[in-house]
C-alpha cells in the first residue's frame, strides 16, 4: 500500500477532529476542538484550492454533519445546534444533557437514516460517564453509556452494524443495528488493543500503538481508526482483524474520512495540543490534515434532513 501522505494545510490546528467530504462542494470539512472553530478548504486531489476558511465560536465543538440542502449540524458543548449557512446563526436543537462543567460532546455524525449521533467525553476521566446520544425527530436519546471518551462511530456498508469505541479503554465494539429504530443491541468487543504502558511517554523506549480514537468504513466493510499516540492507522477487517498498518506523519491521528471525486482519497486530521516540545520537534506538522490515495474507496458521508 502507498504510504506517501501530502499535507493538506499549513497552520495546525490544535486537536483537528471531525472530517467529512462535502460532495457537491468538492470540501473537506473539519473542526478544531480546543480551538473553538470550524474549518474547511476545497481539495483537487492531493492539493488545496484556495484558501482554507475558518469559523471562530464561543465554545469547543466536539463533531459535524452535513444538512440535505446545504448547513451543518454542531454538537457544541452547550447543546446540538443547526446552522444554515457557514458563519450563519446557530439554532438550537436539542440542550446538553450533561453537566457542561465537566463533560462536552465529542465525536459523532449522520446514521445512514439521516439522524444525527453524538457521544460526550467526561473530562475527568476516572469514571465512565460518557453517553451516546441520537438525535431525532422526536428530540434526543440515549442510546448507549458506560464509556470515558465516546469515539470511532461508523456504520458498515450495509448499516447493520455499528462501530462505537471508548478511547480510554482502548476498546472498539460493535453492535447490530435497526435501522428502523436506531437502536443497538448485541455489543461485542470489535478490537481491543493492548493498554498503554505505565508511565509511558513521547519517546520511551517501551512500544506503544496508540488508542482508538474516529474512524470511518470502506466500502468493503473495513473499519479504519486513527490511532491517537500511535503514529499510524488501522485498516480492520469486517470480523475485527487488522488487515494493514499505515503509518503517519504525525504521532496523533484523530479521525479518516475518504474523499475525492472517486472517494479513494483518505484524509485525516491530527492534533498538537498538549504534546510536548520535543515531539512537535520532530513532527513539526502535528494538527495539519494529509491525504493519502487508497485503492478501496470510502462510504459517502451520511447527511441530516433538517
Amino acid at each position: 500500500m502507498n504510504t506517501a501522505w501530502t499535507r493538506i494545510t499549513s497552520e495546525p490546528d490544535q486537536l483537528g477532529e471531525s472530517p467529512f467530504w462535502h460532495p457537491q462542494e468538492q470540501r473537506l470539512y473539519w473542526v478544531d476542538i480546543p480551538g473553538k472553530r470550524l474549518v474547511r478548504v476545497a481539495v483537487d486531489g492531493l492539493q488545496a484550492q484556495g484558501a482554507v476558511e475558518y469559523w471562530p465560536l464561543n465554545e469547543e465543538v466536539g463533531c459535524i454533519a452535513p444538512v440535505q440542502g446545504g448547513g451543518l449540524v454542531l454538537a457544541l458543548r452547550s447543546g446540538i445546534h443547526l446552522a444554515r449557512a457557514w458563519g450563519g446563526p446557530l439554532h438550537l436543537l436539542a440542550a446538553a444533557p450533561y453537566d457542561t462543567g465537566k463533560q462536552r460532546f465529542n465525536d459523532g455524525k449522520c446514521d445512514p437514516q439521516g439522524r444525527f449521533w453524538a457521544g460526550s467525553l467526561y473530562e475527568p476521566k476516572d469514571q465512565a460517564l460518557g453517553v451516546l446520544y441520537m438525535l431525532d425527530a422526536q428530540g434526543l436519546h440515549e442510546r448507549m453509556d458506560g464509556v470515558t471518551t465516546a469515539n470511532g462511530l461508523a456504520w458498515s456498508p450495509n448499516g447493520r452494524t455499528a462501530y462505537w469505541a471508548d478511547t480510554a479503554a482502548h476498546q472498539i465494539r460493535a453492535f447490530d443495528f435497526d435501522p428502523a429504530s436506531g437502536q443497538l443491541s448485541g455489543g461485542r468487543v470489535f478490537h481491543q488493543m493492548a493498554p498503554k504502558p505505565a508511565g509511558w511517554v513521547w519517546g520511551s523506549a517501551t512500544p506503544y500503538g496508540g488508542r482508538p480514537d474516529g474512524a470511518a468504513v470502506d466500502a468493503e466493510g473495513c473499519y479504519w481508526s486513527a490511532q491517537y499516540e500511535g503514529q499510524r492507522l488501522l485498516r480492520l477487517s469486517p470480523a475485527g482483524e487488522v488487515l494493514a498498518e499505515v503509518p503517519v506523519p504525525a504521532m496523533c491521528p484523530t479521525m479518516p474520512c475518504f474523499g475525492g471525486p472517486d472517494l479513494r482519497t483518505l484524509l485525516v486530521t491530527t492534533a498538537r495540543h498538549g504534546r510536548s516540545a520535543a515531539e512537535l520537534a520532530q513532527y513539526p506538522d502535528a494538527g495539519c490534515v494529509f491525504a493519502l490515495r487508497v485503492e478501496v474507496p470510502g462510504l459517502p458521508v451520511s447527511t441530516c434532513p433538517l
